[in-house]
């Protein structure tokens, strides 16, 4: 819940301008995949916060994405947050129970299939399944 009333308060008092969503967008993304305990194809679920050397690397990948031409505003900051934060996880000291991925072997197991909240919706999973039927 705190961090809920954080990112609330950092959208409540952010200038609207399109850095500033895109930083706020992978903020809250990172804070929905950190609450999710079964997304094991999010970036976090995968990360070994002490791997320092891989936190790094990350970093720099993402401030080449920040530095690119390319990318808009929006980009830039969405891109900002991640190197921001890859630059924090590899200043700190992190206990191993926290760097584990957060989903459980039991889960790991389970099919997937079309998304509860959306029924028109399909997983990868789905679409790889019903094409390897079809060639069958």
């Amino acid at each position: 819940m705190e961090a809920e009333r954080k990112l609330e308060q950092i959208k409540q008092k952010m200038h609207k301008t399109d850095w500033n969503r895109g930083y706020f967008r992978a903020l809250y993304g990172m804070y929905l995949s950190r609450k999710s305990t079964n997304d094991s194809y999010s970036f976090f679920s995968k990360l070994d916060f002490t791997d320092k050397v891989a936190l790094q690397g990350y970093k720099r990948e993402f401030l080449e994405h920040t530095n690119n031409g390319l990318h808009g505003e929006f980009d830039k900051g969405y891109f900002s947050a991640w190197s921001d934060c890859m630059r924090v996880l590899s200043k700190i000291d992190v206990p191993n129970a926290v760097a584990v991925p957060m989903v459980k072997a039991s889960e790991q197991d389970k099919p997937l299939e079309t998304l509860r909240s959306d029924k028109s919706q399909a997983t990868m999973a789905n679409f790889f399944q019903g094409k390897q039927e079809r060639s069958s």
